[in-house]
């Protein structure tokens, strides 16, 4: 067992909690970090309030960043979030317009100051490059750079620890993140990932996150616990 502290950037999706549930399976000690940015809505940060008691987090901090301010996506700004568009054909290089400016830079850095706080030094983030998402802040040498700067530009860096971001689940498809949190204990009713789900809670179905979703359910050959709008 590693017995270590670990800051887990935690959103309540699908992503965030297997890579918390792997941290956990790996034996650090779970400190979950959940950011109120200025999203649409709040059913992923109640999903990461009880995704962290169910795995017994030590500490779960909510911070709040309004980014509303900022504006540029449609998560935070008047702009219709795209439904029901052919995710398969997508390009990596189209950067789709639910993007959020910077946000894996700004959520890293905040984890990155809790980190030292807590004399952690390793940061865990649910980042992916697979399965589309054509965000730039989700690529591999996006995560070796930003861990190079947390080391040069840190006390913790300076007096010779190493700080490590981990990002366990960057090179799995969707189908295996759902198996690799099935055999980590997983329970994905917890989760949320719809970015525009129904004033009750119940995910929209047709925009690109609850279609990487049911798509990687139907792949993984595990049936899928959503509530859905339109299955």
């Amino acid at each position: 067992m590693i017995n270590e502290k670990a800051v887990i950037l935690l959103s309540g999706g699908l992503d965030s909690t297997t890579v918390l549930a792997s941290a956990k399976d790996e034996g650090y000690e779970l400190y979950a970090l959940s950011i109120r940015y200025g999203q649409r809505h709040q059913f992923e940060l109640e999903a990461a309030k009880k995704i962290a008691r169910y795995f017994n987090v030590a500490q779960h901090l909510v911070l709040d960043i309004d980014m509303r301010k900022i504006g540029g996506s449609a998560l935070t700004d008047r702009i219709d979030v795209p439904k029901s568009q052919n995710i398969d054909s997508m390009e990596k290089n189209n950067i789709p317009i639910t993007y959020v400016p910077a946000r894996n830079t700004i959520f890293l850095s905040f984890a990155l100051a809790w980190a030292e706080v807590l004399n952690a030094c390793h940061i865990f983030i649910g980042a992916n490059a697979v399965d589309y998402s054509g965000y730039p802040d989700c690529r591999p040498e996006y995560i070796e750079a930003f861990e190079k700067m947390s080391n040069l530009a840190t006390r913790t860096g300076v007096a010779g620890k190493h700080i490590s971001v981990h990002a366990p689940i960057i090179h799995l498809n969707k189908a295996e993140i759902i198996r690799k949190g099935v055999e980590l204990g997983v329970d994905f009713t917890l989760t949320h990932s719809c970015y525009d789900p129904s004033r009750d809670g119940k995910a929209c179905g047709s925009c690109d996150s609850c279609q990487l979703r049911k798509k990687g359910f139907r792949e993984a050959g595990i049936q899928d616990p959503t509530m859905y709008q339109i299955f």
